[in-house]
C-alpha cells in the first residue's frame, strides 16, 4: 500500500502522472499548502503571473501552441472570479485547460467567509465540467478525469475546487488506470457509411468548397496533413474561420483566404456560390454566416464535428458526421482513392473564384507619409516568415490585420481569442506560448488599447527571461469600437480615443524591456530588424494611420455576400455571370 500524503502532494503526484511540465498561477490563503508542495518538488515549473485572468490566457497560448493542456493554479475568492474570463474564452474557443481553485475550509463553505466565492456555481455555465472535492481519497481520481474531459471530445476548460482543510488532509495516492467515465464517452470515430456518403457528394459536386475551423487544428497536426491530401486529391478551393488559420498553407493555389465578416471577397463569394459546402471542425458561427436567411441557401451541406451538438445548432445541414475531424479527414482520403475517383474538372469553378480573387479585396495603398497598418503587418511577415514565429493577438482592428495579411503556412503558429473577443489575451498568451516553445520566435501583434488590458505581464516576461516581442499598431483608438461608430452611429466617436496613452517605449524600459518607436515608413523595416535583433523582450510602439479602417467587411446584420470592400463604401455582389453558374 502507498502511504498516505497530504492532498496538496497528492495533486502535484497526480499531475506529474499526467505529464504536466508547467503551471501558471498566483498565490494566495486557500492554496498555501499546494504552494508549499509545489516548493518542495522539482519536477513540475511554476509561472508567476501579475494577473489571474493572464495565468488562464498564458496557458491557452501553451495549449494552443503546443497541443498539450494549460494549467492554472489560482486562490478562492477574487483568484477564482479573475480567471473567470480566461475560462470562458477557453471553453468558447475549445482549448483544453485545467484549472485548479483553492477554496475556504470545507466546515466555512456557505458562511460568506474571507475570500469564499461559489467558484462550482460560478464556473457552471463555462466550464466542460466543474468538481468541488471534499476528500482527499478522491482528489487523485478527479484530477485524473479532470484532464480526461478537458482533453477529449471537444476540447475545454475544466474547474478543480479543492477546500484548504482538503489540502491538508491525508489519503493515499494510485495512478488510476484508462479513464472509463461512466456518462462522458465522445464519439471519436465518424461512422464509415455516412462518410462514404460524404465522398459521393464531394465527388458530385461541381463547385464544392472546404470550410475548415479551428477543430482541425486541435486534432492535431496529422489534421492537417490530411486537409491537404484530401484537398489536393479533389481539387476544390479552402477556406477558413478565424481560429482554423494555418491548418491549409496560405500560399497554397487552392487558399481562398479567411472567411465571415472581414474575411476575403472570393472566399464570401464562394462559400456563397458552392453547390456543396463541406464543413470541417467549424461551427458556423455569425460572424461567418452573417444574416442566417441569405447564407448560402443553394448549397447542399455536409458538417463533420466532433462535437454533436454543434450540427445543425445554427445551420441546417444536408449530412452530418459525429467524429474526430482529423480522423475523419484520414477516412475520407483512403475511401476517395479505394474508389479510385479521378479529380473532377471544376475548370468553370475556379474560373469564377479567379474573377472574384480579382477584386484583390485586401488590397491597400501605400503612404509615404504615414504608416498604414496592413503594410506594418505585411513588412512583419516578410521579416519572420521564414522563421516560422508563433503569433499572438490582442483583439480589434490590428487582430483582423494580422489575420489578412499575416500569412500561415501551419498549425499552433495563430493564437488569438476568438468566440469570446477578449482585450488582454495576447501578451499572456504569448508568455504561454513562449514557455512551451522556448526556442521559437514569438510576437505578440497588439492594439495600444488591447495591451492594456494585462500589460502589466511584462513583468513576467522580465522574470523568466521570455524573448518575447510586442509589436503594437497604435492608432491613439479603441480602432474596432470606432470603425463601427464612423460607419453605424455617424461618426460619433462616443469614449473610443485612447486618451492619456503611456510612452509604451518608457515602460518597456521601466519594466526591464528593449523599446523601440517606429513613426515613419521609411523606418519601418529598419525597425522590425532591430526588434529581431535583439535577444531580450522587446516592445514596439508602431504608429500607424490613426483612421485606417478594416475591410472587406460584412456590417451587422447584412448577408455574407453583402460586403463593403473598400473605404468608399463599394459593396460587393454577385454579377449576373456568376448567378448564372450557380
Amino acid at each position: 500500500m502507498p502511504a498516505e500524503m497530504p492532498g496538496a502532494e497528492i495533486l502535484i503526484e497526480a499531475l506529474v502522472d499526467l505529464g504536466v511540465e508547467v503551471v501558471f498561477g498566483y498565490p494566495g490563503g486557500a492554496v498555501l499548502p499546494i504552494y508549499d508542495a509545489l516548493f518542495k518538488q522539482k519536477r513540475i515549473r511554476h509561472i508567476l503571473v501579475r494577473h489571474e485572468q493572464a495565468a488562464t490566457h498564458a496557458a491557452e497560448g501553451y495549449a494552443r501552441s503546443t497541443g498539450k493542456p494549460g494549467v492554472v493554479l489560482v486562490t478562492s475568492g477574487p483568484g477564482a472570479t479573475n480567471a473567470i474570463t480566461g475560462i470562458t474564452d477557453a471553453l468558447m474557443d475549445s482549448i483544453p485547460m485545467v484549472v485548479i481553485t483553492g477554496q475556504v475550509p470545507t466546515a466555512l463553505i456557505g458562511t460568506d467567509a474571507f475570500q469564499e466565492a461559489d467558484t462550482v456555481g460560478i464556473t457552471r455555465h463555462c466550464t466542460k465540467h466543474n468538481y468541488l472535492v471534499k476528500d482527499p481519497a478522491k482528489l487523485g481520481d478527479i484530477v485524473h478525469e479532470a484532464f480526461y474531459i478537458a482533453t477529449s471530445g471537444r476540447p475545454g476548460p475544466v474547474v478543480i475546487d479543492i477546500p484548504k482543510d482538503v489540502q491538508v488532509a491525508t489519503a493515499r495516492y494510485t495512478k488510476p488506470g484508462p479513464i472509463q467515465h461512466k456518462a462522458y464517452r465522445p464519439q471519436v470515430k465518424a461512422d464509415p457509411k455516412l462518410l462514404e456518403a460524404a465522398i459521393e457528394m464531394i465527388a458530385a459536386a461541381e463547385r464544392p468548397i472546404f470550410y475548415t475551423g479551428g477543430g482541425i487544428i486541435n486534432a492535431g497536426p496529422n489534421a492537417s496533413t490530411v486537409l491537404r491530401e484530401l484537398q489536393r486529391l479533389t481539387g476544390a478551393p479552402v477556406t477558413s474561420t478565424l481560429m482554423g488559420l494555418g491548418a491549409y498553407p496560405a500560399s497554397g493555389d487552392a487558399w481562398l483566404g479567411m472567411l465571415g465578416m472581414h474575411g476575403t471577397y472570393e472566399a464570401n463569394m464562394a462559400m456563397h456560390g458552392a453547390d456543396l459546402i463541406i464543413c470541417l471542425g467549424a461551427r458556423f458561427d455569425d460572424r461567418v454566416t452573417g444574416r442566417l436567411d441569405a447564407f448560402s441557401p443553394n448549397s447542399k451541406k455536409i458538417h463533420i464535428d466532433i462535437d454533436r451538438s454543434s450540427i445543425n445548432k445554427i445551420v441546417r445541414v444536408d449530412l452530418g458526421i459525429v467524429g474526430d475531424v482529423g480522423r475523419a479527414i484520414e477516412d475520407m482520403v483512403k475511401i476517395w482513392k479505394a474508389r479510385q475517383y479521378a479529380k473532377a474538372d471544376l475548370s468553370a469553378w475556379w474560373s469564377q473564384i479567379d474573377k472574384w480573387r480579382a477584386k484583390k479585396s485586401l488590397g491597400f495603398t501605400k503612404s509615404k507619409t504615414e504608416i498604414m497598418p496592413q503594410h506594418a503587418v505585411r513588412a512583419l511577415w516578410e521579416a519572420t516568415h521564414k522563421r516560422n514565429p508563433i503569433i499572438t493577438t490582442e483583439v480589434g482592428q490590428h487582430q483582423m490585420w494580422a489575420a489578412q495579411h499575416f500569412d500561415f503556412e501551419s498549425p499552433n503558429k495563430w493564437l488569438t481569442s476568438g468566440g469570446l473577443g477578449t482585450m488582454g489575451y495576447g501578451l499572456p498568451a504569448a508568455i504561454g506560448a513562449q514557455i512551451g516553445n522556448p526556442n521559437a520566435l514569438v510576437i505578440d501583434i497588439a492594439g495600444e488599447a488591447s495591451i492594456q488590458m494585462n500589460i502589466q505581464e511584462l513583468a513576467t516576461a522580465t522574470q523568466y527571461r521570455l524573448p518575447v516581442k510586442i509589436f503594437i499598431l497604435n492608432n491613439e483608438y479603441m480602432g474596432m469600437v470606432r470603425q463601427w461608430q464612423e460607419l453605424t452611429y455617424e461618426s460619433r466617436y462616443s469614449e473610443s480615443y485612447s486618451d492619456s496613452l503611456p510612452d509604451f517605449v518608457k515602460l518597456g524600459e521601466a519594466y526591464g524591456w528593449t523599446g523601440i518607436r517606429i513613426e515613419n515608413p521609411a523606418d519601418l523595416e529598419s525597425g522590425i530588424n532591430e526588434m529581431l535583433n535583439q535577444p531580450g523582450p522587446v516592445i514596439v510602439d508602431c504608429r500607424v494611420a490613426k483612421l485606417a479602417n478594416c475591410f472587406p467587411m460584412i456590417p451587422s446584420g447584412a448577408a455574407h455576400t453583402d460586403m463593403i470592400l473598400d473605404p468608399a463604401g463599394v459593396t460587393g455582389v454577385m454579377d449576373d455571370e456568376a448567378k448564372a453558374l450557380v
